[in-house]
């Protein structure tokens, strides 16, 4: 899945992406920093949760700012340092040429970003499968071993929650599986007590701890926590993103339990339910409302005690400023690296021009009188610059920056090259001319463009050259018998279509646009897969084979249905396998007495009409039953038990 994603993402969201990660190291510190600073000084347990929330947020957002500041930027610099073919050395003011080599050890090498990337899509799929897993263990678990708590339980929860203000459905159930009272669920949250609080609380324990659970609800926790797992599996590698949500969590435990002790009104009741609970404890907390924060912590805020955080404010102080200060210096020296090379050239460039000038003014006093003609003299590095900067005026390039300047120069684009372009009718500014000429675009290679009849301006040129799509692999498609586009063509070339996979697509009877090529080959459609439907009799246009291929109907599926005495149509299969109907299930019909049509046993799935539904009819008398007559019965819910209901 991540090389798949790495196709898809270009030069520049790569180097965007790069230098955005690497930034948030410092960013990410700092952040925290000024976190801890800000909890060291206040004292309400809600406005420090506030403040760990706010923080998170900026987290996550200033990764965001520096990619898409990084990708506003012009592509100049970074297809430089990717591609350098000549570079310029600075000394004494001069400006002289140096080699690709020497080069590298001037402007910083960039190779490793797109490692660095993968990288992070690597942890990013690791974290992200880890907390779906997470929440998909405790929904397997919601649905086989919970039940709904008794009468005079629940109209306790029911009055805790109305004392609370709580309007919002919450469903209260009691399970085994966990050891300690939690809430799962967003939009529809569940309170969960396990059967250990039920018989190892008192009454008025069992109180204080479910107004513990509905205040999360009444405080949209879920939501929050949520939050946090997408930080952590996006930001997974940098410590202070951890430590934040560790702070956040605890500050939301400490909130909660403050709204149940000013409900309930016993703090030191709570306190012996809190240590009770915490000896039990050992259920997954990957979609819980919060994981659980220290239960010394807590228990010592409950009953108004001191805490031991409470005397190292002083020590907190120090410890943000000084890695406040880290971050910055990192920071600084990071922007410094990641500062545009040719911008670092230009600062140099002026630096030495100015001290050489100053050092010629210093040594070199205005004479008396008109010095005679010398046969022999240095050449002025200003007039060598000023006769590359006419040339470049002459051929429509005026006002060019000191960045522009050495841009093309350093990329070898030459006034020809300028005219010869333009002659072809582009209209190019400094940073197209130096992404064209890097990318290899010569005039030639327009002029066969132009023949091909497309209208192709320089940004298509250069997308062009870097997916390799030459004039002859256009030429080679019309011949195929597809006729795409310039934004068409790139997207047949990026997916790998070639002529030969064209030519074999219609010498399979398909006739196919570039659109459905595309799609075919993103969905890895095979002319093997579609002689393999033709054998098995399946007539379908190239938008039904897509979706054919997109809900995985197979040769071998349609070969057990077909076995199974049905001969559906091209959609008929698309709707079997959208709604999960296997050959299984069909075996299970027929073997119930029902030789229904395919749109009978569609319908039949939907309702969820299974073998066991129409054994518990056969059970309740009804006999001879039509399919409709089962599907209506399961629609109603007629023959559902006390516990479905």
């Amino acid at each position: 899945m991540t090389a798949a994603i790495m196709n898809f993402l270009t030069p520049n969201i790569m180097h965007a992406l790069g230098w955005a990660l690497l930034h948030f190291l410092w960013q990410g510190t700092a952040l925290a920093a000024l976190s801890a600073a800000a909890l060291a000084v206040c004292r309400r347990t809600q406005v420090r949760y506030i403040l760990g929330v706010a923080t998170l947020i900026l987290m996550s957002l200033a990764p965001v700012v520096t990619f898409v500041n990084y990708l506003q930027q012009h592509g100049t610099v970074q297809v430089i340092s990717a591609f350098p073919a000549t570079a310029y050395r600075i000394q004494n003011g001069l400006v002289s040429g140096i080699s690709a080599d020497s080069s590298r050890r001037i402007v910083p090498s960039l190779d490793a970003l797109p490692w660095l990337v993968e990288a992070w899509l690597l942890g990013v799929a690791f974290f992200g499968f880890r907390s779906a897993g997470g929440f998909f263990l405790l929904e397997r678990e919601r649905r086989k071993r919970s039940t709904v708590v008794g009468t005079r339980l629940l109209q306790t929860c029911l009055s805790l929650q109305q004392h609370l203000g709580i309007s919002r459905a919450i469903r209260y159930c009691e399970c085994q599986w966990l050891q300690a009272p939690a809430v799962i669920g967003w939009f529809k949250p569940i309170v969960f007590l396990p059967a250990t609080a039920l018989t190892g609380l008192s009454e008025e324990q069992l109180r204080a701890v479910i107004a513990h659970e509905l205040a999360h609800i009444r405080r949209f926790d879920p939501f929050v926590n949520v939050f946090q797992v997408c930080v952590e599996a996006l930001l997974f590698y940098h410590p202070a993103v951890w430590w934040l949500n560790k702070r956040i969590r605890a500050e939301r435990e400490h909130c909660c339990d403050e709204l149940a002790v000013n409900l309930c009104g016993d703090a030191v009741e709570y306190a012996r339910a809190l240590t009770l609970m915490e000896e039990w404890r050992s259920a997954p907390v990957f979609a819980m409302a919060a994981n659980r924060g220290p239960l010394t912590e807590r228990v010592v805020r409950v009953l108004g005690l001191k805490t031991i955080g409470s005397g190292m404010r002083g020590i907190g102080w120090t410890g943000s400023v000084l890695c406040l200060g880290a971050a910055l210096v990192a920071g600084h020296a990071l922007l410094d690296i990641a500062r545009p090379p040719i911008a670092r050239a230009a600062m140099r460039l002026q630096a030495a021009t100015n001290a050489n000038g100053e050092a010629a003014q210093q040594s070199n006093p205005k004479p008396a009188a008109t010095p005679k003609p010398s046969a022999a003299r240095t050449p002025n590095p200003a007039s060598t610059a000023s006769s590359y900067i006419d040339a470049m005026r002459d051929v429509g390039l005026k006002d060019l920056t000191v960045d522009q300047l050495i841009a093309l120069k350093v990329q070898d684009v030459t006034p020809e090259y300028v005219r010869e372009m333009r002659e072809q009718g582009l209209n190019v500014d400094a940073e197209n001319l130096v992404a064209m000429r890097v990318q290899g675009v010569t005039p030639e290679e327009v002029r066969q463009w132009r023949g091909t009849g497309l209208n192709l301006d320089q940004n298509r040129l250069v997308a062009l050259k870097v997916q390799g799509a030459d004039p002859e692999y256009y030429r080679a498609l019309k011949e195929a018998g597809i006729d795409p586009d310039v934004d068409r063509l790139i997207a047949l070339k990026v997916q790998g279509v070639t002529p030969e996979y064209v030519r074999a697509l219609r010498a399979a009877g398909l006739s196919v646009s570039a659109d459905q090529v595309i799609a075919f080959k993103v969905q890895d459609l095979t002319p093997e897969y579609l002689k393999h439907m033709h054998d098995l009799g399946v007539d379908a246009n190239a938008n039904e084979l897509i979706g054919m291929k997109v809900q995985d109907v197979t040769p071998e599926y349609v070969q057990q249905i077909h076995a199974l005495g049905l001969k559906p149509t091209a959609n008929e299969l698309i709707a079997l396998r959208v709604q999960d109907v296997t050959p299984e299930y069909i075996k299970a019909l027929q073997s119930a007495g029902y030789k229904a049509s395919v749109n009978e046993i569609i319908g039949a799935k939907v309702q969820d009409v299974t073998p066991e539904f129409i054994e518990r009819a056969k059970a309740h008398g009804f006999k001879d039953l039509t399919l409709q007559k089962l599907m209506q019965l399961r629609q109603l819910g007629i023959l559902d038990s006390k516990a479905d209901l």
